[in-house]
């Protein structure tokens, strides 16, 4: 092979120390991309590739390398299609000036993008984080660190141990962790500025020993488990590759963040399920590091980025503080920059918010939707009236972790109802949040040194509407918004600053300068001047040396080979000052030259580098006074984010009609007329049904749900879990009233669908689902079963769902709330064995072969399913209805519809006319008689008879 040039020795050299990285490699007015790089980017860029010889005498067909390039000053649109096909970009620059080097220009690494650390706005969805997750795999517990640095914020937790057993002991007082002082967000424990260790909390110190997990107690079929079979101090297992215990929950904590990218330890790298369920499920990038993760590494990179306070309060969690120094490991690795304004840090506990499993959080439509994956038709979307993104973030972070502290609850709630309670100053605060700028990521962009002009600008907008949110703050009296408010500093300072340096309308970059403002700097409106009027300014100096010297003949002129001089004719030439320099006579004058002159010219000849050189260093001052304030702007940001989420729920609450629930450790969940958030907004022309719900701790804990498809048996779960979710985020909720009890945790088995690609039917899908609900769930813990058993024969269905019926009523087990709907009517029987059980059905009304949805609600089981006149709405063709139902009518002649054996041992079976007697009985007994209307009394008694006779 020929030599290689040293343009090419430089390249190769630099892009070995990045060689995961496409390197974008600055070549006077482009970045280039060679080799393997430039058919990447060839291919997803749409660029055209070319090549070059990268060889000293090369063979044009050996020695000729692919390349392409992009023009450097429109590189942030190419660098963020790149990001957002999860590549990793090198931003190569030229260190020194190419006019004043000697030989080969200098270059180096400037910062490397990735999908978890890009800035720019175009990369990023303003209303939600942007996460950088590192995770570290340590015995019988894992370290999770997270990071927006586009923002600042950071977030550190530990997952396993005693930790992963908090959720199932000490139901009462001790269910949440006590909030952490110093804690800036008023509302609850997200988030936090200054946020100090929790009381009390133990994450990393505890029993390795997993047999005494609330999930697993009493638990007599878990063969196979491998929640059970993995041995948590050598990673060994009974089946076939081993899963950590609490792995199930750290995909939960990752689910909180969605991150965007990964950083794992060996032993996180080596662990195929957590891969797996970071690439299936988040999509996200994911990187072995573990030199990253060295535990003396670690402890330097946590006291230098958050200081010695940080690193106290991590001790005693050896895999957060490992995760936490990986994650910084890489920050440093990766961005070349200053990251001072990544300085607050939020250790907490994994009991201070509630989990919420993958599946809950797609059932449940929390921020986009099942089908079409959109904002629209999800909660977030019925609750998002923030005006600014970082009060559209923060909102969305409340989704993501409802609060477990009734405290912290109630402060958040109260807040809510001072701002509803208070329409007028509430639209002022709305009004003076509307179209305010994004603080903390423009914050984040000036102190990474990515901020122009129109950033600064934005800013400055931005605080100058902190005065007027300030003041509408203080019109309520509600004490954590009086707090609130005294957190709003107005940055008039800053402000000023901004505006006395910046132009108004500055260009877009500042490559090319003319974003100072006139007047500001002195040097700067002189080298304009010239650069402006530099023919003027000749002139006037011509003039001045005319009236000085008294020389009427005096000019002053140009050429390629003296540049400016003075031309002074034979007849003045006594009257030339001694200070002239003679350069050169001709034939009717003399030619001479002044320092003056000389530093004349060489300003009007440099004046268009120097004022740009000015100008960038005056922008780098004001960069640097504003990094310096970051902590400041970034304590105000928050506090609006938190006013603009908290006028937000306020302002829903007041236009849907919601009510301030009642939260506290009853274990109780009661509404009154009670509504699917979303649905009633999604159904605007239609009236939404209201319906009641009530689930005790000890009395009908398990409601068994029947009725026909189609009635509302799955809005009615949805929306009583959608109500506790809101309730615990501190939102008002879609009913009259309402009284709820904390719930650790939401599972749903709602819908049916298969992963053929991991070899799973529907079926399977489904038990591998309630297998880990059954698993996590605890006595505290919220239940939402739908269709059980569906997928298999009658009586396998059947026994299935009745055991799971009997696992989550028994409170020696479980005894867990759980909204259970099936088509098995049979199962309605269990009300009278099964001690907590209630039945309830979703009311139609049958008129000849039509059947009307009542949509409510209502005390018994169903009588039939309505299956064939559901199938006749759906548009079955009349013959295979009428087949259907002769073919009904011959089952049931035939006595083939199972039946529920109830448990007696003396009888062993019971008639099924004393089954509806103790049916009928049981609902007389919860029936509320004065609340009922006349219509719904007629109903319950032609059910009653119709049950009785049958």
């Amino acid at each position: 092979m020929a030599k290689l040039t040293p343009m090419m020795e430089q390249y190769l050299e630099i892009k070995k120390q990045h060689p995961d990285s496409i390197l974008f490699f600055r070549l006077g007015d482009f970045y280039e991309m060679f080799d393997e790089d430039a058919r990447i980017a060839s291919r997803e860029l749409d660029l055209t590739l070319t090549s070059r010889d990268h060889g000293k005498n090369a063979k044009p067909k050996e020695e000729q390398l692919p390349m392409c390039g992009v023009p450097y000053h429109a590189s942030d649109a190419y660098v963020a299609r790149l990001i957002a096909k999860g590549y990793k970009v090198a931003i190569c620059e030229q260190v020194e000036d190419p006019a004043l080097a000697k030989g080969l220009v200098k270059r180096d690494i400037l910062r490397v993008v990735t999908p978890g650390t890009v800035t720019d706005a175009a990369c990023l969805d303003d209303r939600a984080g942007n996460f950088l997750c590192a995770v570290c795999l340590a015995g019988d517990r894992a370290g999770a660190a997270f990071c927006d640095v586009s923002t600042g914020e950071a977030h550190v937790t530990v997952v396993g141990g005693t930790e992963t057993e908090k959720r199932g002991k000490n139901p009462r007082s001790k269910s949440a962790e006590p909030e952490p002082a110093g804690n800036t967000d008023i509302t609850g424990n997200e988030g936090s500025v200054g946020n100090r260790e929790n009381a009390g909390n133990t994450d990393s110190i505890g029993n390795a020993d997993n047999t005494k997990n609330a999930y697993n107690t009493g638990n007599a079929d878990n063969t196979g488990n491998a929640d059970n079979t993995t041995n948590a101090e050598n990673g060994e297992a009974v089946d076939s590759e081993p899963v950590p215990a609490f792995l199930e929950h750290l995909v939960n904590e990752l689910a909180r963040f969605n991150p965007a990218e990964a950083v794992l330890n060996q032993a996180a790298w080596d662990c195929a399920p957590l891969r797996a369920a970071l690439d299936e499920k988040f999509h996200c990038r994911t990187e072995c590091g573990p030199d990253r993760f060295l535990p003396g590494t670690a402890r330097e990179n946590v006291q230098k980025q958050f200081g010695e306070a940080a690193l106290e309060r991590l001790v005693d969690r050896e895999a957060a503080l490992l995760a936490l120094g990986g994650l910084l490991h890489y920050l440093y690795e990766t961005q070349k920059t200053d990251l001072s304004h990544v300085s607050e840090l939020d250790i907490y506990g994994q009991s201070v918010y509630m989990e919420l499993d993958l599946a809950a959080r797609r059932n449940l439509e929390l921020t986009q939707t099942l089908r079409g994956k959109e904002k629209r038709g999800s909660l977030l979307w019925v609750l998002d009236r923030t005006k600014t993104p970082m009060g559209g973030r923060r909102l969305r972070s409340w989704l993501d972790r409802p609060l477990l502290n009734v405290t912290a609850i109630s402060r958040r709630s109260g807040a809510v109802e001072a701002l509803a309670a208070n329409t007028i100053a509430r639209e002022e605060l709305i009004a003076a949040l509307t179209g305010m700028g994004d603080m903390e990521r423009l914050l984040g962009r000036v102190v990474y040194g990515t901020a122009g002009g129109r950033d600064m600008n934005a800013l400055r907008s931005a605080m100058e509407r902190l005065p007027e949110i300030r003041k509408q703050l203080s019109t309520f009296g509600y004490p954590p918004l009086r707090l609130l408010t005294e957190r709003v500093d107005t940055l008039s300072d800053l402000a000023d600053r901004i505006g006395r340096t910046i132009a108004d309308e500055p260009p877009v970059g500042i490559r090319e300068g003319g974003f100072i403002r006139d007047g500001f700097d002195a040097e700067v409106d002189r080298l304009r001047h010239i650069l402006k009027d530099g023919k003027g300014v000749i002139t006037e100096m011509e003039a001045k040396e005319k009236e000085a010297t008294g020389i009427r003949t005096l000019k002053i002129r140009y050429n390629k080979v003296f540049g400016y001089y003075i031309e002074v004719s034979n007849t003045f030439k006594s009257q030339v000052p001694d200070h002239y320099i003679r350069k050169q006579t001709i034939a009717n004058g003399e030619r001479y030259i002044t320092q003056e002159l000389k530093d004349l010219e060489h300003s009007i000849l440099t004046a268009d580098q120097r004022v740009r050189d000015l100008e960038q260093e005056l922008f780098a001052q004001l960069r640097a006074e504003l990094s310096a304030a970051a902590p400041r702007i970034q304590a105000v940001a928050s506090a609006v984010a938190q006013a603009d989420a908290l006028a937000a729920l306020a302002a829903v609450a007041v236009a849907n009609r919601y009510c301030r629930p009642v939260v506290d450790e009853s274990g109780v969940i009661e509404i009154h007329e009670g509504r699917h958030p979303v649905v009633e907004q999604m159904l605007k022309d239609t009236l939404f049904v209201p319906n009641d719900t009530f689930m005790g701790e000890k009395e009908q804990r398990v409601a068994i749900i029947t009725g026909p498809n189609m009635a509302g048996k799955s809005t009615y779960m949805r929306q009583v879990a959608l109500i506790v979710l809101m309730a615990q985020i501190g939102s008002f909720v879609p009913a009259s009233s309402a009284r709820i009890g904390i719930c650790d945790r939401i599972f749903t088995r709602i819908g049916a669908s298969d992963d053929l690609s991991a070899g799973q039917s529907t079926f399977m899908v489904e038990m591998t689902e309630v297998a880990e609900m059954l698993r996590g769930a605890t006595k505290r813990s919220l239940l939402l079963l739908d269709e059980i058993g569906r997928g298999t024969s009658t009586y396998d269905g059947m026994s299935i769902a009745r055991a799971v019926l009997e696992y989550c009523a028994d409170r020696r087990v479980l005894g867990a709330k759980t909204l259970f709907a099936t088509h098995y009517h049979e199962l309605t029987a269990l009300e009278a064995t099964l001690p907590g059980t209630v039945n309830y059905n979703i009311a139609v009304r049958t008129r000849g072969e039509d059947i009307i949805f009542l949509r409510k609600i209502v005390p018994g089981g169903a009588d039939r399913s309505y299956g064939i006149e559901v199938a006749r709405l759906a548009g079955l063709p009349r013959p295979v209805i009428r087949r259907a139902k002769a073919v009904l009518k011959e089952l049931e002649a035939e006595g083939r519809a199972p039946a529920v054996q109830k448990e007696d041992s003396a009888a062993g079976q019971v008639s099924m006319a004393s089954v509806a007697e103790a049916e009928v009985a049981a609902a007389l007994r919860k029936c509320q008689v004065d609340s009922l209307t006349p219509f719904e009394a007629m109903s319950l008694l032609y059910e009653w008879k119709k049950k009785l006779e049958g």
